[in-house]
């Protein structure tokens, strides 16, 4: 029969204070109980572990080298709990994002600043992809959250929109449109629009069918098999113009200026997915953060308030927060 924690730790107390009477005082119990569970050691082992007398205590060989090894188990098993302690803390472990934006600029990128800075000794894993890879890591448990543009997934998934972004036209710096401060979609009527197959090409491709779609504009849309930055570049050598956020107006494109598009319903939401059932703290803290950032406020697990945002946000982003959507079955 294996001995109980309790067992040795009774034996411990009383070889480091040579005396039963002692041991039951640093423990908090009586010495008959601390004489009873040492003997029961004993049996468990088949050896005599202390000789008794009058005076106290004092170890046997089989005790002491008992001692010896017991003393550096508990060691371990305290260093155990306190790096268990710390992962349910978020005080350590990892978190894997799944991004489809820049990191250039943005809420996004605020974010991971500020996450960083409360939780210094989390690794933070990001993974860039395209909205269904992501989804689909995600579902897989090789993601634990997912920032992504446009509706919430419908099932299974935790989905809050976090924050909004105004869209804006990309243009190379010699186009007529570069001198204005803000455009119309009426501005770009018969003008080339150039998208990426690689995220988040496919998000600003679907939302820009989507915009033109009621309105009677008609541009030319080109797919590229590059990246979005590639892309941007693109733009700057006068191959199309493009649509984009705010976030990209801090990735350093010299020969690009974006322009932000005039109306209140030019922007892109912004939704955080993640399954409910993943208990990784560093998620939740992850979440957590994600509120205080946007000015939201979280009542037990699931229950998101109405938007409380700063209505003086900067001028290119809107870190608004919105009611959280729950589409579980």
């Amino acid at each position: 029969m294996m001995p109980q924690l309790s067992e040795i730790r009774y034996f411990v107390a009383a070889a480091e204070n040579g005396s039963l009477r002692q041991a039951a005082e640093v423990i908090g119990v009586g010495q008959s109980t601390v004489s009873r569970r040492i003997m029961r050691l004993e049996d468990k082992l088949g050896v005599s572990l202390l000789e008794r007398s009058n005076t106290g205590v004092r170890l046997t060989n089989a005790g002491q080298s008992y001692l010896q090894d017991v003393q550096l188990a508990l060691q371990y098993l305290e260093q155990a709990r306190r790096a268990a302690h710390a992962a349910g803390r978020a005080e350590v472990g990892n978190v894997r994002i799944g991004v489809l934006t820049s990191l250039a600029g943005g809420c996004l990128r605020k974010l991971i600043i500020a996450y960083q800075r409360e939780y210094p000794n989390v690794q933070i894993d990001i993974h860039d992809g395209g909205r269904d890879e992501n989804i689909a890591a995600l579902r897989g448990r090789e993601l634990d959250i997912v920032f992504v543009p446009g509706d919430c997934e419908p099932r299974n998934f935790e989905c809050v929109e976090l924050w909004r972004e105004p869209l804006h036209i990309a243009l190379p710096k010699g186009h007529r449109l570069a001198e204005r401060w803000t455009l119309e979609w009426s501005d770009v009527s018969g003008e080339k629009f150039i998208t990426s197959r690689k995220a988040p090409g496919p998000e600003f491709h679907d939302c820009l069918v989507r915009r033109l779609a009621g309105l009677s504009i008609h541009v030319n849309i080109e797919t590229r098999g590059v990246g979005f930055e590639t892309l941007m570049n693109l733009v700057g050598l006068g191959q199309g113009l493009a649509l984009t956020t705010a976030a990209w107006s801090n990735v350093n494109l010299p020969e690009v200026v974006l322009r932000p598009l005039a109306g209140k319903g030019n922007i892109l939401s912004f939704n955080a997915i993640w399954l409910g059932e993943n208990d990784n703290p560093a998620l939740r803290c992850l979440v957590s953060t994600a509120h205080v950032l946007v000015g939201r406020v979280r009542r037990g697990n699931s229950d998101w308030l109405p938007p409380q945002f700063d209505v003086r946000a900067s001028a290119d982003e809107i870190c608004a927060g919105v009611q959280r959507h729950d589409r579980s079955p």
